[in-house]
């Protein structure tokens, strides 16, 4: 319910209009329409400034692991607020952001034991970056300074994080980027080269990509690659069997950082709190964001082996980057009890338990048309849209755009569920609730989905 009148809501929407400017949003789409305003949330739920509900089948950004409206998370912000808000943790160090550390040092896969707060994504892949181009100075191979990621990848939209990220319209606007990344096929076994590939060979080939790609660059050059558990950008490609396993021993035979990008992945998103873990591979550096403090404040971290951190343990050396927020005291402390809530109700014993079931929902919707192929793992999938189900025939750009800004980003909403229509590759949408979800939330998103796209495909 909500206690706002019809006018105090076209208030609020007018205001949003003309003074908010919104991320990734076409602000003309509002010119002559209200903007949808979330005014709160419990569980898997929000409501809008009307009072009316929707199923948030995307934890808002990949982000509300543990759900909305906890407030035992609100209440451990408001008590290190008032006991202390902020200190930086330059030369200095407070008690939540060294407790913190020590924690997610213990769960992380190896010995990556060195944790480097900042307050988001986009900022940690940076850090990572950063920190690969400052490691192989203080090592004696300087020039080892390039990037390798995959085609339709999203590594954040800082300038170094954006030059790392593989999708070209996001990058054009802001051109040139930071020099030396290049790109590699991803793992979409859907519209892998050969039919007849299995997933094992495929994995082979997508992997032996980057071997070649560090020869032709030269492996003296080349200091990270940049890779995602399961790769969010195209819609939700996991990694074939043995891919990961083969891309480490690459890494290893160039002396390559093997980055493992999981602002979107860890934190249960798998049934793990590392995508490295689910997959059984050991990465250099693990970057983290998003459902580490389930939104609740804004945090992120790098997390990086013994190894990287050597050359800054002693004489004058040092990692100069810093960030003013980075390991912030309340978004410590809410990351702390962030995760004590996960292990308390075993939510990654949950999503490892009812991944399976979901999938099994939506797997449901490939007797439509429309549907092409599910995807995913965990509580993270994606739904590929095809013109054609017999031929893979992708929809062209006319079409997509009608068909996804046209058409299903609205009439999803309208619907009762919000989740993300994207076309940064084929057409997709993606699905991914908050980790306290169960049965009752896969067969609501199944039911609308069904709904809406055996509409679009009557309007095509």
């Amino acid at each position: 319910m909500t206690d706002r009148s019809p006018a105090d809501v076209e208030a609020l929407s007018d205001t949003a209009r003309d003074h908010l400017w919104m991320h990734f949003t076409r602000l003309s789409a509002y010119r002559d329409n209200p903007v949808p305003v979330i005014t709160r949330g419990d569980g898997c739920y929000v409501w809008d400034s009307t009072g009316r509900r929707y199923l948030d089948g995307l934890s808002a950004l990949f982000v509300v692991q543990t759900g909305h409206g906890r407030h035992e998370l609100a209440e451990a912000a408001a008590k290190q607020a008032s006991e202390l808000a902020y200190f930086p943790i330059w030369s200095y160090a407070h008690p939540k952001a060294i407790e913190l550390a020590g924690r997610l040092a213990g769960m992380a896969p190896g010995d990556l034991n060195r944790v480097f707060f900042t307050t988001g994504g986009s900022e940690a892949v940076e850090s990572a970056w950063k920190l690969a181009r400052s490691f192989f100075k203080h090592t004696g191979k300087p020039l080892k300074t390039k990037v390798i990621s995959r085609a339709v990848a999203y590594h954040g939209s800082s300038m170094g994080a954006l030059s790392i990220t593989g999708i070209p319209p996001f990058k054009q606007d802001f051109e040139p980027l930071v020099p030396s990344t290049m790109r590699v096929p991803n793992t979409n076994y859907y519209r892998r080269p050969d039919e007849n590939m299995t997933p094992e060979r495929f994995g082979v080939w997508a992997a032996d990509r980057i071997a070649e790609m560090i020869e032709f660059e030269g492996p003296d050059t080349v200091a990270a690659v940049y890779l995602e558990p399961v790769q969010n950008a195209g819609g939700c490609f996991p990694p074939p069997p043995g891919y990961f396993q083969r891309v480490r021993e690459i890494c290893d035979r160039y002396d390559v950082l093997l980055v493992s990008d999981e602002v979107i992945c860890a934190f249960g998103r798998l049934g793990e709190y590392f995508g490295a873990d689910r997959y059984g591979y050991q990465p250099d550096i693990i970057t983290v964001a998003k459902g580490l403090t389930s939104g609740y404040v804004p945090l992120g971290a790098m997390i990086a082996s013994d190894r990287l951190a050597e050359p800054f343990l002693t004489g004058a050396n040092w990692f100069a980057h810093g960030i003013t927020y980075g390991g912030h005291p309340v978004g410590s402390a809410v990351a702390l009890a962030n995760l004590d809530i996960m292990e308390r109700e075993g939510l990654n014993q949950h999503v490892q338990k009812n991944s399976p079931l979901f999938r099994s929902y939506l797997e449901r919707l490939l007797d439509l048309p429309i549907v092409g192929d599910v995807r995913g793992d965990g509580y993270f999938f994606g739904i590929e849209m095809v013109k054609d189900k017999a031929t893979k025939e992708t929809f062209n750009a006319d079409e997509s755009e009608r068909l996804l800004r046209g058409f299903l980003s609205t009439a999803l909403f309208e619907a009762g569920l919000y989740c993300r229509a994207d076309d940064r590759g084929d057409p997709v949408i993606q699905l991914a609730p908050p980790l306290t979800a169960t049965e009752s939330q896969f067969a609501e998103i199944e039911q609308i989905l069904r709904s809406v796209l055996t509409e679009a495909q009557n309007r095509l």
